[in-house]
């Protein structure tokens, strides 16, 4: 293990002065100084000795020292700034060529390939030596997130290697918002699509003070594992859908959410909805279970296959 270990290097805060970096604010980059903070949120994501862990917007590299330092054998990072180049060189340099560093944008980069093939796992397996880390910048981290769900459900991209689990940061209300459960004023379109596809834990959180520059807000660092069976049996597409509908309305009833999935003439189709699923409908959407998500969107799935027309109606 020791020989896993980087050699003594400039600090993170010395490497962003040796090379004149400043936070981007139009990027959301806030950097992570502290190494007992990194060191933290690494290990959130388990025993990393001998892994491949692609890493998404490392910036200067201090959560990549972390994970080098971990005992992970290679790590694929996936950089948007080309201003980081120079410090992330340095840590593949000084790490004997265990950093690959990619220069693209994550929201668009094909991960199908970032990890060997040799790593993969069937799907009922345990999760493979392959992780996800990343301190995402808040600007994409719903939007990155809801992309990789998707492929969770699909089982695409880097999830066509098995279960592989993911460790991410996000501002401390979106944490809660992944993690909340029913009744949680805090449940919402979020709290379903990640938990019906995975098993979600609200790690901990940092204090922005943490952060140079400071933000706004908290972070809260967030682990999802895949299930090996969803909570929810339907395409992911067809479920955001009714998840988004429901939730639009949320401190509303549940069946004016309902209501909306349907054109003005068939709310004889909302009747339905409510009448198979046995759902209250003055229930408000953050105390619906994922088991009545579920039930929603398998009679909103056969009423689409009976009248096509409907799984293409958008109410706006």
């Amino acid at each position: 293990m020791s020989r896993l270990r980087l050699p003594p290097l400039p600090t993170v805060r010395d490497i962003i002065q040796m090379y004149g970096l400043k936070a981007e604010k139009q990027l959301s980059q806030n950097f992570l100084f502290d190494l007992n903070l990194t060191d933290k949120i690494v290990r959130q994501a388990g025993n990393l000795k001998g892994s491949y862990v692609c890493e998404v917007g490392p910036g200067p590299g201090g959560i990549t020292r972390s994970i080098l330092n971990a005992g992970a054998k290679h790590v694929i990072v996936i950089e948007k700034d080309s201003r980081f180049l120079p410090s992330l060189q340095l840590l593949s340099e000084a790490s004997d060529g265990r950093v690959t560093i990619q220069l693209g944008d994550v929201l668009k980069y094909n991960m199908k390939k970032v990890f060997p093939n040799r790593l993969s796992k069937d799907w009922s397996d345990e999760p493979p030596n392959a992780h996800i880390i990343g301190n995402l910048p808040f600007s994409v981290s719903t939007p990155l997130i809801i992309q990789w769900l998707a492929a969770v459900a699909n089982r695409t991209s880097v999830f066509s290697h098995g279960r592989v689990q993911l460790t991410l940061t996000f501002q401390k209300e979106v944490a809660e918002r992944l993690s909340a459960g029913v009744g949680d004023p805090q449940r919402s379109r979020l709290s379903i699509m990640a938990q019906y596809l995975c098993h979600v834990e609200h790690c901990f959180n940092i204090p922005g003070s943490a952060f140079v520059p400071k933000p706004d807000v908290d972070v809260g660092v967030v682990h999802f594992t895949p299930r090996i069976e969803p909570l929810i049996h339907c395409p992911f597409k067809l479920v955001e859908k009714v998840v988004r509908s429901v939730f639009h309305f949320r401190r509303k009833y549940c069946r004016r959410g309902i209501e909306i999935l349907f054109p003005y003439d068939h709310q004889d189709f909302v009747d339905e909805v409510l009448e198979v699923t046995g759902i209250d409908p003055s229930t408000t959407p953050q105390w619906l279970t994922i088991d009545d998500f579920s039930r929603i969107s398998e009679v909103y799935m056969s009423i689409c296959e009976r009248y096509p027309a409907i799984r293409t109606y958008d109410y706006r």
